[in-house]
């Protein structure tokens, strides 16, 4: 009798394990969508040019460098025109009913809010001269408080947000200067996260507001860090998708039309 007590007792705790396992969170280092749980996410926004403005020209070697050592999407495109409602897309999931680049208020949910919430932390480093509707957390009630100079783009970068946003001024996002003046400026302020990314968990999104060229309204947008399976994708994406997944990497409740946007698949090693 002892011995069939000791069995039924021993299934019974076998069993209270295996349940324990099947009820368990997901790793720390997964998110639940699939795609990596990064340490941080910095994402670089450039304007007005096409996919093939920079990808298929000589004029910016630095994001080619990125891009071959990177997941490049080959149809990815803007929300919108003019820039504003891009930054209003990437930033909180919805354009706010804004078609201009006119200055906009709103109490509205957004991804700073969100981060906040779930422990987490944002920050928008800006180099001076960059406008306003560049600056989308400048919009929402209570965001602009994270907005910081690009001066106190932290040395040691281990002491970055969760997420931060990392915008370049009119000549250095290639509105008013050149793709050349952009790309090496590119190079003098990303190339020490880029390299450092790879080997601390954390990932690099580089993108375009929207496309000027009317023939073409593709944008380049590009992943590059740790866990990155380097090559072209085809996948569909929109400022929306870049976000969703923004939002899954940090385990967030999807913002306003983040919602139905895919989260980007292919590149995760």
């Amino acid at each position: 009798m002892d011995s069939h007590r000791h069995l039924r007792i021993s299934i019974a705790i076998w069993l209270g394990l295996f349940a324990i396992l099947l009820t368990a969170p997901a790793p720390a280092h997964a998110a639940p969508s699939g795609v990596p749980a990064y340490d941080h996410v910095l994402v670089v926004i450039l304007e007005n040019h096409s996919f093939n403005q920079i990808f298929e020209r000589g004029d910016a070697p630095y994001l080619r460098r990125l891009a071959k050592g990177g997941a490049v999407f080959t149809s990815s495109y803007g929300v919108r025109h003019p820039s504003q409602p891009n930054y209003f897309a990437l930033f909180s999931g919805s354009t706010q009913g804004v078609g201009d680049d006119n200055r906009h208020d709103f109490a509205a949910p957004n991804l700073a809010a969100s981060l906040a919430a779930a422990g987490k932390s944002f920050a928008g480093y800006i180099e001076a001269g960059s406008p306003r509707k560049h600056n989308p957390w400048e919009s929402f009630a209570g965001a602009a408080a994270a907005e910081r100079p690009l001066s106190a783009f932290p040395g040691r970068l281990d002491r970055l947000p969760s997420v931060a946003f990392l915008i370049p001024n009119l000549t250095h996002d290639m509105h008013d200067g050149t793709v050349g003046q952009a790309d090496r400026w590119l190079a003098a302020h990303l190339a020490r996260y880029a390299e450092w990314a790879k080997g601390h968990n954390s990932l690099l999104i580089v993108t375009f507001d929207e496309s000027d060229d009317a023939a073409d309204a593709r944008i380049l947008t590009l992943l590059y860090g740790a866990g990155i399976r380097p090559g072209q994708y085809a996948q569909t994406i929109e400022h929306y998708a870049v976000l969703r997944t923004i939002e899954a990497i940090e385990g967030l409740r999807p913002l306003g039309q983040s919602a139905g946007a895919p989260v980007i698949s292919g590149p995760w090693q």
